[in-house]
């Protein structure tokens, strides 16, 4: 397996740099950040499920200068993929006075720290939109409480489906799905971005798409068996938080139905699927633990600017295309920042 990651000396030096070095700060200063301080933890999918980013948030801190149990604490809360309990563990964090939120899951969690407190700080670590999502005012002054890592997911879908095309010549017949998840507007509105993205890409390239929905276990494993009776070539999945607590399903599933699938994560690679390409998850979890080490510092989201991601990776599983019967072109291996062989 070949990898390139994100610099861990990268990651010291933005932590360096977004601290100012502590090394700077007065003898009274460095005494009080030695006091336990405590961060809340706001993800709507499962602790079970998220074991990667748990460790490069943690090594994120320890670049800064943060290990939980020593100098920090962190207070967990899951949302297990239900939406609708995030409030409630949201306002649970702002009872216990923790000293910023670190959300993550998609853009859920954010609004429900937004909706729950304006003075506590809010960092995230995925928003799509933070923007058009109106989380922050702009991605150079968020000002408010909120303010994070950017993932770019919407603009790489007609690259993913450029990818599903070098990888499949022949290929005419595409699926798309999404979750049009009608409890939240903003992610109600995405998947309809989605789709209107996706149909345009596919117009371009002159191929048919089918576009399905699915917000539960059931309707994904539905949305399979119809893009089996539609015959299609190859399925695109969208960006959602949900999607990606169900990831070991997709391996499964496209395996029966024998269905290449392109994905925005590696950790769907690395769990079975074929091929991804988009941002790093980890890279994302390290980049916002910077972040909340500097507002443990005491520096306010206001004024610190939104990160959005320069690098994108894509991971093909060598194993999950021979299954498939499928040969990688050798330029797309080239291009590839990791192969799971």
């Amino acid at each position: 397996m070949k990898r390139r990651e994100f610099s861990v000396h990268g990651v010291v030096a933005l932590a360096w740099s977004l601290l100012g070095g502590t090394a700077s700060l007065p003898i009274r200063a460095r005494a009080q950040q030695r006091t336990i301080q405590v961060i809340g933890w706001l993800h709507s999918l499962s602790g079970d499920r998220s074991a990667p980013v748990i460790a490069a948030f943690r090594e994120g801190l320890r670049a800064a200068g943060y290990v939980e149990g020593q100098n920090v604490a962190i207070e967990y809360r899951w949302g297990e993929g239900h939406y609708d309990r995030l409030p409630a563990l949201a306002a649970d964090l702002v009872g216990r006075k923790v000293d910023v939120i670190l959300t993550g899951g998609g853009t859920a969690p954010i609004l429900a720290a937004k909706q729950a407190t304006s003075a506590i700080p809010i960092v995230f670590s995925i928003a799509a939109d933070p923007v058009g999502d109106r989380l922050v005012a702009s991605l150079a002054w968020p000002g408010g409480n909120v303010t994070g890592v950017s993932f770019i997911g919407l603009e790489l879908m007609p690259k993913r489906l450029d990818l599903l095309t070098e990888l499949l010549p022949g290929a005419r017949v595409f699926g798309l799905l999404v979750n049009p998840n009608p409890t939240i507007d903003t992610l109600a509105r995405r998947a309809k971005n989605a789709i209107a993205v996706g149909q345009e890409a596919a117009r371009t390239k002159g191929v048919q798409l089918h576009v399905l929905k699915a917000g539960t276990q059931d309707e994904i494993e539905a949305a399979f068996l119809e893009l089996a009776k539609l015959h299609a070539d190859a399925l695109v999945v969208a960006d959602d938080a949900l999607f990606y607590n169900q990831r070991n399903l997709f391996a499964v599933l496209a395996a029966r139905y024998s269905l290449p699938a392109i994905y925005e994560l590696g950790e769907y690679i690395i769990g079975g699927g074929l091929i991804s390409y988009g941002t790093s998850l980890v890279g994302a979890y390290r980049l916002s633990a910077a972040y909340v080490a500097r507002v443990l510092a005491g520096a306010r989201p206001a004024d610190l600017p939104v990160e959005q991601p320069t690098k994108f990776e894509l991971v093909i599983n060598l194993k999950t295309a021979k299954a498939l019967g499928l040969t990688i072109p050798p330029t797309l291996l080239g291009r590839a920042d990791e192969v799971i062989e």
